[in-house]
């Protein structure tokens, strides 16, 4: 995402393209979906600093709004992340690379870790399957965020990203066919980009 002096700009994402098992067409769909979030985002940050101003921070509107950031906020941040790491085909992991090792250290094997990820994905509920990394311990963890803030762990390293919300494949799949797409997800992960997000 980018700022300008009247808020956020919706980030393109040309370069997903031609992903396998995720259409070019699911994607301008939420390619939409992410900019509304891009848009509510401005303008909830637009409403709050007006009722600001005019000395109503303590009415029941503005506290709805503030509430509603969150929401909107990560929405729109979740989906940049989900988004850049992604790749047509994928790019894989560098068995060689920090964030492979760091992966086998935390989960046994790489094994474990893909069947613990794609599992998160599976559980039921809209929202979020995400590796973060504890910016204390260095320690990887795979985490369920329901809606786009419930389980976000505050101050925790997003590293990998997924989008298990019915909207990202319900062009594609089914509803109950979630699995099928989580497969087709793990088929474009650019692993580079998730290595590139890691911290030492």
């Amino acid at each position: 995402m980018t700022t300008t002096t009247t808020g956020y700009t919706p980030k393109t994402f040309s370069h997903l393209k031609g992903l396998k098992g995720i259409s070019d067409a699911q994607l301008e769909e939420h390619f939409k979906l992410y900019a509304g979030y891009v848009n509510n985002t401005n303008t909830l940050n637009q409403k709050v600093e007006e009722l600001t101003k005019a000395g109503k921070s303590g009415t029941p509107e503005y506290g709805e709004l503030k509430r509603r950031y969150g929401f909107e906020y990560n929405g729109m941040v979740l989906h940049e992340y989900y988004f850049d790491n992604m790749t047509p085909g994928g790019v894989a992991i560098d068995q060689n690379s920090k964030l492979y090792k760091k992966i086998t250290e935390c989960f046994w094997d790489w094994t474990t870790f893909e069947n613990d990820f794609k599992n998160v994905g599976k559980m039921r509920g809209i929202g979020w399957a995400v590796l973060f990394q504890d910016p204390i311990t260095k320690r990887l963890s795979n985490h369920f965020v329901a809606d786009h803030e419930i389980g976000n762990i505050a101050g925790y390293k997003p590293i990998l990203v997924m989008d298990v919300w019915e909207h990202a494949y319900i062009g594609d799949y089914k509803a109950t066919e979630r699995g099928k797409y989580i497969d087709a997800f793990w088929g474009n992960i650019c692993w580079k980009t998730a290595a590139s997000r890691l911290v030492d």
